[in-house]
């Protein structure tokens, strides 16, 4: 097989399955996942003309007054009666207007003696301090589009327009293998030849900033039999995942025991660096994503491959990462025949690429907050030089 493009893996990627089924979920549990379809509200907001401030409600007309104050209005109340001529109504903020009010004379303003009141300062005009009725949306008005990832705010504004419970996707689950005879679990003695297994906590990190389900299958050695047995347990997953055996070595069996355990394989190998050897297809429903061994090429393909199926499958209406600009603040060599995507960090004088942009180098990585994009056959870049750049999320 022949490299792919980025964008080209991307979206066939994205052709193996379309979003997950819909379902209802209140809405305290709806933060981070994706409308299904556009929100619309129930009902005006505010429900009637509210006042903004403590005072009374009058007729902005009949300024400096006298009025005489014949009754009040507090939120949670029901519409008052209308004012006559010459009334006034003492009123709280949030309170709803009595019909014929259009103005709030502020208490600072007032002078009241007896059930007299009178303004003083400035003079009123219609709709001071006043939420005028459906000023801030309107009843059927759309709110909220199809796609839509729901944050604390928009899940506010869904509740204010009537939703105790919204339709968004359900969560992905995902079945983590990671594969490799000198892998050994997290925090165990990792003599000469081990090595502790980092995908794993790694990619469950990164996951943990979009909504899924995670079942870790654990270290799988190489054994054709026994990876073709997790394959099999993995298929009640809707994403399976795999780190290392995606290269072509002897000991590389992920490729023949995903298509022994009945997959198929979509694609394998992207034009990327690092990342080159990530393979995609379908065993089952499920999709299947190998993600190549070392842990820098697993994070930035997971950057760009799994976090994006992740929210394709969710629903999102903008699944892929958005490129940002930023300014270099030292030199870049030209690129070859892959993209290059750099480890870099964002400094004072620009962008900063981390001294060691080797495949295995986890502590360069660590220091980076951002991936630099440059595309293949790039010329040098210059001091100062415009990039795009790929934001790391937190």
């Amino acid at each position: 097989m022949s490299l792919l493009p980025v964008s080209e893996a991307q979206a066939r990627l994205f052709a193996l399955t379309p979003p997950l089924p819909v379902e209802e979920v209140p809405v305290t549990s709806c933060v981070g996942r994706w409308l299904a379809q556009d929100i619309a509200a129930h009902r005006d907001q505010p429900w009637a003309d509210l006042s903004a401030m403590d005072g009374y409600a009058v007729r902005a007309a009949e300024w400096p007054g006298p009025w005489r104050v014949t009754g009040a209005s507090t939120a949670g109340g029901y519409l008052p009666t209308a004012l006559a001529q010459g009334e006034a109504y003492r009123i709280f903020t949030g309170a709803p207007l009595p019909p014929g009010a259009d103005a709030i004379l502020i208490q600072e303003n007032a002078e009241l003696t007896g059930d007299v009141l009178r303004g003083v300062d400035k003079p009123l005009t219609p709709g001071l301090h006043v939420r005028a009725t459906a000023s801030d949306f309107h009843i059927h008005q759309t709110l909220l589009a199809g796609g839509a990832q729901l944050n604390a705010a928009k899940i506010a504004l869904a509740v204010l327009a009537g939703h105790g419970t919204l339709p968004v996707r359900k969560r992905p689950t995902i079945a983590i293998l990671s594969t490799g005879n000198e892998l050994v679990a997290p925090g165990q003695p990792a003599p000469p030849g081990k090595l502790p297994s980092s995908n794993a906590p790694m990619l469950m990190a990164m996951l943990g900033t979009v909504p899924c389900g995670i079942l870790d299958l654990g270290i799988v050695p190489d054994d054709l039999e026994t990876m073709i047995q997790a394959f099999e347990k993995a298929k009640m997953a809707d994403i399976i995942l795999s780190t290392g055996g995606a290269s072509v070595g002897d000991h590389d069996l992920v490729r023949p025991a995903f298509t022994q355990a009945g997959g198929s394989l979509d694609f394998w190998k992207i034009r990327m660096r690092p990342g080159k050897p990530l393979m995609a297809g379908k065993l089952g429903h499920s999709v299947f994503l190998g993600l190549p061994g070392n842990p820098v090429s697993a994070f930035v393909t997971a950057m760009l491959f799994l976090l994006p199926l992740v929210r394709h499958m969710g629903g999102a209406a903008s699944p892929l990462p958005v490129l940002a600009s930023a300014r270099l603040a030292a030199p870049l060599p030209a690129t070859g025949e892959r993209d290059d995507y750099l480890r870099a960090f964002r400094a004072e004088g620009g962008i900063v690429s981390v001294t060691s942009q080797d495949s295995a180098a986890t502590a360069a990585m660590a220091r980076a907050d951002c991936l630099i994009l440059r595309r293949a056959h790039s010329a040098p870049a210059k001091t100062g030089d415009i990039v795009d750049i790929l934001p790391i999320p937190a």
